[in-house]
């Protein structure tokens, strides 16, 4: 009689550690979508503010067309792409477009000078900082899933229901990394 109550509790601890191991994972999947969502939501702010500063430099910077249409170009393309691997390496080209646009900027003081184009400037700087921010969140978010769909005994229930592993954010081109630089010098 003991031994159908030892094998009854053991049957119902192993139920109980899969149901409290579901439930993590479905927590942690949750957690990943949430990260993933902050990302978009700054990507595309930032998406929105492009226009506007391309359109503050051409007023003061027509002859240098190239650039404000790599700018142009790489924003619709980071809008247009649905893979987390091609985002990040879109969004770095876009990041560094940016920056070669801040320095075409450098070169005329009456821009530098201009209010609308300082706002511009300050909220950039403000939502790539949100950017980071985001996906700091995001990436910390796959790890925990990540290590919870790889590491036993919760990859059992994670195989059994089908979780799988999250993407990471990640830039790939160690020169895309770079911040666009932002001064607020006039």
């Amino acid at each position: 009689m003991t031994m159908i109550f030892i094998i009854l509790g053991l049957m119902v601890a192993v139920l109980f550690y899969g149901v409290t191991a579901y439930n993590n994972l479905v927590r942690k999947k949750t957690s990943v979508e949430e990260g993933w969502s902050g990302i978009e939501t700054q990507l595309k702010r930032r998406a929105n503010l492009i226009p506007n500063l391309v359109e503050t430099v051409k007023g003061y910077a027509s002859h240098e067309r190239a650039t404000l249409e790599e700018v142009t170009q790489l924003r619709v393309q980071t809008m247009q792409t649905q893979g987390i691997a091609e985002r990040g390496q879109k969004e770095g080209q876009l990041t560094a477009a940016l920056g070669r646009l801040f320095a075409v900027a450098e070169s005329y003081p009456e821009l530098k000078a201009n209010d609308n184009f300082l706002s511009l400037q300050r909220d950039l700087a403000e939502t790539e900082d949100q950017i980071q921010m985001a996906r700091r969140y995001y990436n910390g978010t796959v790890r925990n899933l990540n290590i919870s769909v790889e590491t036993f005994p919760s990859n059992l229930i994670a195989n059994a229901f089908s979780f799988s592993k999250a993407e990471f954010f990640e830039i790939d081109d160690d020169a895309d990394r770079a911040v666009p630089k932002v001064s607020f010098t006039s």
